[in-house]
């Protein structure tokens, strides 16, 4: 007698494992893997599967999108794809591209679930983005060339991600983990200028100039020296070709990590923020950007006056540990004498910094409303481009255009200290450590205008990424 045992009905698993979309895409996989390393190579087979995973998680998850986005805003923010179709996009621009059609269409095909927020700033944001547009025809005579163009929209994207955060960031397991991702990558940034900065100058060179494939220089400036001495004090850059940015980014991660390793019940252990901190403090010192010490140190006196006093100890131990590893490494009295001479004016760069300075003022008075745009200057005897955010702003978008950024992160601030005494210890550390960070960027904006620059849009996707998330942590109170 045989008994009939009723079939089971086939589980996740099996299913996926029979799906035939798997077993197709497997076989392209494979065929894709096969043809690329006949065609290219293994490397470049190897990094086209990478690419297509990474593809198919951005298309999939807004979490994946706004963690590539922050990494490669840190790491490798000037990487581009290894081929042109008219134009070359980069890694960022592509990745944010991307996460915004797919947080969008999400809002689009389920309205009732995802709703589309704009935040406290969204419509005033808005309304900033269309006086910049207008500053950038009216200064181009309407005929913006194609590279001011094309530098203007990856920018556009980047103050864009004001909105693109809060309308990812709707829980607060994704607040936790988009904090701790830019606590990491901002690590994983550190360390490798770190390694840079202690290689051989000519092993150094050989690695950076191996990523003139995607985007980065192959000669010129590759590395960089104080006052451009190669015999002189080399400067940490990672791989963001610039000290100063590089510096200007590390101050704005660094507070995050710092207010991590202040708060109550950090999101990371402990001995784990304290390594990421320390080693990002010690690479933005040996970028030797004072700007960039200046906005870290206004940035970690703002949070220890606002709410964790045992940040002022952490303060003075990162000076007696960076001061004892500058003294070990021999550049101690380089690099007290470089920050003297930049606060009394005495060097090179700081004397160029003054003459911008006049020259940006002229330009003000010449244009005072809406400034000259985002090209070059209209008459010969002036010329774009100054050390300073407020100045760059005022000189691009006029007086009309400083005003309202002002008035943008003025109201930020005012609605973000107002809802401080609403939150958890939890939420009151991921808040203050945007603030903190915004505070850095300012900061640091005093004498750098990279957060302002279109030719370095990844400073601006950091900077509205992390108000974008500090309004996003208002929305999650407001759900509670």
């Amino acid at each position: 007698m045989s008994i009939n045992i009723p079939a089971q009905p086939p589980t996740l698993r099996d299913q996926i494992v029979q799906s035939p979309l798997l077993i197709a895409g497997l076989a392209l996989a494979c065929g894709g893997l096969i043809g690329g390393i006949t065609a290219f190579g293994p490397l470049y087979a190897v990094a086209g599967l990478l690419a297509l995973a990474l593809a198919t998680a951005l298309l999939i998850s807004v979490k994946a999108g706004l963690i590539a986005a922050l990494a490669i805003a840190t790491i490798i923010p000037f990487g581009t794809l290894p081929f042109k179709a008219i134009i070359t996009p980069n890694f960022l621009t592509v990745t944010l591209v991307t996460l915004n059609a797919v947080w969008f269409l999400r809002a689009l095909a389920r309205s009732d679930t995802y709703d589309v927020r704009f935040g406290s700033l969204g419509l005033p944001l808005i309304g900033f983005l269309g006086l910049t547009l207008f500053s950038l025809i009216l200064g181009a005579r309407g005929l913006p060339d194609p590279q001011t163009l094309h530098n203007y929209a990856k920018f556009v994207l980047g103050v864009f991600c004001y909105l693109t955060v809060i309308n990812c960031v709707r829980d607060r397991d994704t607040a936790r983990l988009v904090v701790c991702a830019l606590i990491i990558v901002g690590g994983i940034s550190a360390l490798i200028g770190l390694i840079l900065w202690v290689l051989p100058d000519a092993t150094a060179l050989q690695l950076l100039v191996a990523l003139g494939r995607i985007g980065y220089p192959t000669s010129g400036r590759v590395l960089r020296y104080v006052e451009d001495d190669p015999n002189g004090l080399e400067r940490a850059i990672g791989l963001n070709v610039d000290p100063n940015s590089f510096g200007g980014m590390l101050a704005l991660v660094a507070v995050l990590t710092l207010t991590q390793l202040a708060a109550p019940h950090p999101l990371l252990p402990r001995w784990l923020l304290a390594t990421l901190g320390g080693i990002q403090v010690l690479t933005l010192l040996l970028t030797f950007s004072r700007a960039a010490l200046f906005g870290l140190v206004i940035a970690a006196a703002y949070l220890a006056t606002v709410r964790y006093r045992r940040l002022w100890r952490y303060m003075i131990i990162a000076g007696v540990t960076g001061g004892v590893l500058l003294m070990g490494l021999g550049y101690a009295d380089d690099f007290i004498n470089r920050v003297l001479s930049g606060v009394q004016f005495r060097d090179q760069a700081q004397q160029m910094r003054l003459d911008e300075y006049a020259n940006a003022i002229a330009i003000i008075q010449r244009y005072p409303v809406f400034g000259i745009g985002f090209g070059a200057a209209p008459d010969l005897d002036l010329s774009a481009g100054v050390s300073s955010i407020y100045l760059a702003i005022a000189q691009r978008m006029g007086l009309v255009g400083l005003v309202v950024f002002i008035g943008l992160i003025g109201f930020w601030y005012t609605r973000s200290l107002h809802i401080l005494p609403q939150l958890d210890d939890e939420s009151t550390s991921w808040l203050l450590g945007c603030q903190g960070a915004v505070v850095a960027a300012l900061a640091v904006g005093l004498a750098d205008h990279y957060f302002f620059n279109i030719e370095f849009s990844h400073m601006a996707t950091l900077l509205w990424c992390t108000m974008g998330l500090g309004s996003a942590i208002e929305w999650l109170i407001n759900e509670s």
